[in-house]
């Protein structure tokens, strides 16, 4: 017996889990760790803002309550992208 798949993918991101060093999404483009050393608008941000999350066009991601804009390039190189915000 073949089942078909339940629906189609809402959402191009996902939050999959939130540790006290970071959070883990998962996009189109595979999974990241956004530890909050390098990703800080995350640290103190209840889960419902995290969760909220948009994606207005392929790969560049928006969360509106906490008014934060990343991109693909962003969440797999952090390095990159040094300036931070400091709390």
């Amino acid at each position: 017996m073949n089942s078909k798949r339940p629906g189609t993918v809402t959402s191009p991101i996902e939050l999959k889990l939130v540790t006290d060093l970071g959070l883990q999404i998962r996009t189109r483009r595979g999974e990241f760790l956004l530890s909050f050393e390098d990703f800080p608008w995350f640290l103190d941000a209840p889960i419902t803002a995290l969760r909220n999350v948009e994606e207005p066009v392929p790969g560049h991601y928006h969360w509106p309550e906490l008014d934060v804009d990343l991109t693909d390039e962003m969440l797999a190189h952090p390095e990159r992208f040094p300036l931070k915000s400091r709390l």
